[in-house]
């Protein structure tokens, strides 16, 4: 018997793991589910990920670069007189906006971290890459601040269904950002 020769198996793997969660959610996920959804043997699946957590590791890490991507592409972010509150409102809401399906998908995904410790790094990671990103422009724990209250806005609207409030975001941020630059940060509450 020959083997068919196939170097794009793993990456179909991974975009069809991707579909069978945005479809059917992650308890929707299993070899069978993926390798039917990519039109694979379903070895094929077991063969490149032996588990479903290295799977979801590859399909989190895969997802988890649209906000990274958005903010790190943003031109305005890297000059030195830009409004970063601003500029971070408009990237949000035009992420937000863009595939909604896409962004359930990507919370989904790093939401499922909390029961899966496999996730977790993956998760981690994505908190890590957009602070170090901002980190450029403002100092390290403001910048964890903003990726927090960003992360947490994108939440509370997905879960919500709200629609998104850019002028509440840019509030929310100046307020870091000003809390930052004066080196108060938070105040303790006796």
């Amino acid at each position: 018997m020959v083997r068919r020769y196939d170097p794009e198996r793993r990456q179909r793997i991974i975009d069809a793991a991707i579909r069978v969660v945005g479809g059917s959610g992650i308890a929707g996920l299993s070899h069978r589910t993926v390798a039917a959804e990519a039109d694979v043997p379903l070895g094929s699946t077991t063969y490149h990920f032996a588990s479903l957590d290295e799977l979801l590791v590859a399909a989190l890490r895969q997802v988890n670069e649209g906000f990274a991507t958005a903010v790190r592409e943003s031109g305005a972010l890297a000059d030195p007189e830009c409004d970063i509150a601003d500029e971070l409102a408009r990237i949000t809401g035009r992420w937000l906006a863009a595939d909604p399906t896409s962004v359930e998908l990507e919370y989904e995904l790093y939401l499922a971290a909390l029961s899966r410790p496999a996730l977790r790094p993956v998760a981690a990671e994505w908190c890590v890459g957009v602070t170090t990103i901002l980190a450029d422009r403002v100092d390290p724990v403001t910048a964890r601040a903003l990726v927090a209250l960003l992360d947490g806005i994108c939440l509370q609207v997905l879960l919500t269904g709200s629609e998104y409030d850019p002028g509440y975001t840019r509030e929310m941020l100046r307020r870091i950002l000003a809390d930052g630059s004066t080196g108060r940060g938070a105040v303790p509450v006796d």
